[in-house]
């Protein structure tokens, strides 16, 4: 989708910052919408100001225009005069009423330094109101003093700042232990409902997966033939137990497919690259555990004790390189969305299939392989 933002009623000097606040507001939405792997970009070609939208698997297109096709609503709440006495940390969320004041009436929000002792040297969020919003916020301010001032955007909550003091000036500031990239992002959010940006959609395009479902196919051949020699290979070196280890290969392959389609995960190419590598290392715990159940033989313990103590010797080792694994998957995954971290979509579904995929091998490597070679162990030596 491509997104038209209309700056004729921003100045000049501020349209950079609006096209960053639109593109903070359509992320918001495309994540409520649940879109995998988004690509979100801004474009800029002399005075024309767009938003790239890329959406995989959405499959509803007239639900996504409606979503991402309207401005965005900036809306101030009080705590309700009948919950003045309560302390604000026992207000929830939907006890908030609006007052009136909107995005409307503030004119910008902007990052700031402040060089008083009240606000410290650390960086803030400073509002400037129009003359409007100057009267209303004055009144709201004064009928609030010690109170949580709540800002929403779109029906969700952006901060509740406490307010220290009636203010009529029209400019105020949201101090608190900010760094500077956490306050350069609550202004952005604060603009995305202050600048007057109406947005349209010019263009919406389905595009056919030609290129990409081809790329797709020859993964899937290309780690089938893998998937197929990883088998082939354990049958041949390990004998009986190799097949029961691809045994348990193929219900950890049915078990992660069933998850990305309960979860449910979109598999593009990245994402397969990542439950390929999980694939592998799936059968990497199955080795180790085989070649300590070898170690057990050799110094003359049975078969059935040799698997014990060699799934009980083998753990570490498994747990130590898949527990590396799965730091490595979090941080690119980066779950909490540090902006210091990986964000692009791509690499994140990478790191979400990798994830899953290292999770559940866990478990058929070690849990169910074990259960069946305690179930298929007839009281016979099993040679290695």
């Amino acid at each position: 989708m491509v997104l038209q933002a209309d700056m004729s009623k921003v100045s000049p000097e501020d349209r950079q910052t609006a096209l960053e606040s639109v593109k903070e507001i359509v992320s918001r939405r495309v994540d409520l919408y649940g879109v995998t792997e988004p690509v979100i970009q801004t474009s800029k070609v002399n005075d024309d100001y767009r938003i790239l939208a890329e959406l995989p698997g959405i499959r509803e297109v007239s639900d996504a225009v409606n979503l991402l096709g309207t401005t965005a609503q900036l809306d101030f709440r009080a705590i309700p005069e009948t919950l003045k006495e309560a302390t604000p940390g026992s207000v929830p969320l939907y006890q908030y009423e609006s007052t009136g004041l909107s995005g409307a009436d503030l004119k910008r929000a902007m990052v700031q330094f402040g060089s008083s002792s009240a606000i410290g040297a650390g960086p803030s969020v400073g509002l400037q109101f129009t003359d409007e919003g100057k009267q209303k916020f004055a009144q709201i301010t004064k009928d609030n003093v010690g109170k949580p001032l709540a800002i929403f955007l779109d029906e969700m909550p952006v901060t509740a700042p406490l307010v220290s003091e009636a203010i009529t000036t029209g400019e105020a500031v949201i101090s608190g232990s900010f760094d500077t990239e956490t306050a350069k992002t609550l202004a952005i959010q604060l603009n995305a409902g202050a600048l007057p940006v109406p947005v349209k959609v010019i263009e919406q395009r389905t595009i056919g997966p030609s290129l990409g479902q081809d790329s797709v196919n020859k993964s899937i051949v290309a780690g089938s033939i893998g998937l197929i020699l990883v088998m082939a290979f354990m049958a041949a070196y390990y004998g009986k137990l190799g097949l029961i280890a691809d045994i348990a290969l193929i219900i950890y392959g049915l078990v992660t497919l069933s998850i990305y389609k309960l979860i449910p995960i979109t598999l593009s190419l990245p994402g397969i690259a990542g439950f390929i590598l999980s694939v592998g290392m799936a059968v990497d715990s199955n080795i180790l555990i085989f070649e300590r159940m070898k170690e057990e033989m050799r110094v003359g313990r049975n078969w059935k004790t040799a698997m014990e103590l060699g799934f009980g010797r083998a753990w570490d080792s498994i747990k130590d390189a898949n527990l590396a694994t799965i730091i490595t998957a979090l941080i690119l995954l980066n779950p909490f969305n540090f902006s210091w971290l990986v964000t692009s979509g791509m690499v994140r579904g990478f790191a979400l299939t990798l994830l899953l995929g290292v999770l559940i091998g866990l478990f058929t490597g070690v849990a169910v392989t074990r259960t069946l070679l305690r179930v298929l162990y007839k009281g016979k030596e099993i040679k290695l």
